[in-house]
């Protein structure tokens, strides 16, 4: 992927159209609590596709739980009455293996939106706990097609069917990893969450194109505490530089940036390690992209 090659060339006159097809949580920051203020914030108009209802997120030892998808089709005929365009299609956590057929629908009927997929299953080499083996595999579906897979290494894992292998992972073991993403059909593949011991955090990126010769590795400071919820803010980050016209390796450099100050923001919140990433503060930063 060349340095100023980007997967949207951005009118600044024109706010893209980004359907974020994602979960609702009431409390405990993720999925669409992030993704509609960040994707915001990079001007965009987010248009959400609820996929399933939480009073909280999985992380807590008590929430509710509620499947949307009997009432996705009819949302959907809805938008198709009322012409509505976009220009983008951002899926996440789905409720039920039948919601793959949803997004594959929006792919069909927004044929020029760009795919970008964010395969939440799991964590932690373990997968979440209103995910199944069918749901995986439904999942996996849509990395055939996407202009960028964006997992971490636990759905790496489980996308390709190798075993969770821990997060220090070397340039070899990185680099077969992202040749088994791409063999999945990705057009572009964001890599996340390779820790080494030495204070980083590194993200890569690669592209079908060029191949894993030609890959990015994009380092972080790593902070001494963990927090719910930053792979979506990380992905909703890094879908809203995208539509701002940034190049993906750029965008993903931009959203590591943005999730480790918004990191910083939430150590001074109460029950910040449960609650969830709070980055009212540093939505300036992705603000700054189109202005």
């Amino acid at each position: 992927m060349s340095e100023d090659q980007s997967l949207y060339q951005r009118d600044p006159q024109y706010i893209p159209r980004i359907a974020a097809v994602h979960d609702m949580c009431g409390y405990g920051k993720c999925s669409l609590t992030a993704a509609i203020p960040i994707l915001s914030a990079a001007g965009c108009d987010v248009c959400p596709v609820p996929t399933a209802l939480f009073s909280a997120h999985t992380k807590y030892k008590v929430f509710t739980f509620h499947d949307t998808t009997p009432i996705l089709e009819g949302y959907l005929d809805a938008w198709r009455k009322e012409d509505v365009m976009l220009d983008g299609v951002y899926s996440g956590f789905l409720g039920s293996a039948e919601q793959v057929a949803i997004i594959k629908r929006l792919y069909r009927e927004y044929p020029k939106a760009l795919r970008l997929v964010d395969p939440v299953m799991g964590d932690g080499g373990v997968m979440y706990p209103t995910y199944t083996e069918e749901l995986c595999r439904a999942v996996g579906e849509l990395s055939d097609g996407a202009d960028v897979l964006m997992p971490n290494l636990t759905e790496a894992g489980l996308l390709t069917g190798r075993p969770y292998a821990g997060q220090n992972l070397d340039d070899a073991q990185v680099e077969s990893l992202l040749n088994a993403l791409l063999e999945l059909g990705a057009k572009h593949v964001v890599l996340k969450g390779i820790d080494r011991n030495d204070g980083k955090l590194r993200n890569f990126v690669v592209s079908r194109q060029t191949g894993v010769a030609a890959k990015h590795e994009l380092a972080h400071d790593k902070l001494p505490y963990m927090i719910h919820g930053t792979g979506d803010a990380f992905a909703s980050a890094l879908c809203g530089a995208l539509m701002a016209g940034r190049p993906l390796d750029e965008s993903a450099h931009i959203a590591g940036e943005f999730v480790r100050h918004a990191m910083e923001s939430t150590r001074n919140q109460p029950r910040f390690e449960e609650r969830g990433v709070s980055f009212e503060l540093n939505l300036g930063e992705l603000t700054q992209l189109v202005r």
